[in-house]
């Protein structure tokens, strides 16, 4: 299946043909490792909400997601982001040297989270 365009409606066929998980023996698996999106925009938000930023546990989930996903994983973690959070995926991809050389180059990163990331 070619994909010209992701979206919402190909996203997870996208997400399947790219899943790459020698341990996932069921659906539940995938979709486990899918909701691993839906927890990274929840830190994301309550970093930008409450400023609690969890370091730690955003990395743990991107490892986990560029593991099971490859290269794949760029398109859908901006897909599956809002826009307020972009920067925030930029920074962090950035830090894992994951981020696509010439990918929306006028998006910003975030210096404090650079910061944080670099303190590590």
């Amino acid at each position: 299946m070619k994909f010209d365009e992701l979206n919402n409606n190909n996203a997870i066929l996208f997400a399947m043909k790219h899943y790459n998980n020698p341990e996932c023996h069921t659906r539940e698996d995938f979709d486990e490792d899918m909701r691993r999106f839906k927890y990274l925009k929840r830190l994301f938000k309550r970093y930008l909400k409450n400023d609690e930023l969890r370091v730690h546990l955003i990395l743990n989930h991107l490892i986990i997601i560029y593991n099971v996903f490859g290269e794949a994983a760029t398109p859908l973690l901006f897909l599956y982001m809002e826009r307020e959070y972009w920067a925030l995926v930029k920074t962090f991809l950035l830090y894992l040297n994951k981020y696509p050389i010439g990918f929306l180059p006028e998006l910003d990163s975030d210096d404090y989270v650079y910061s944080k990331l670099e303190s590590i």
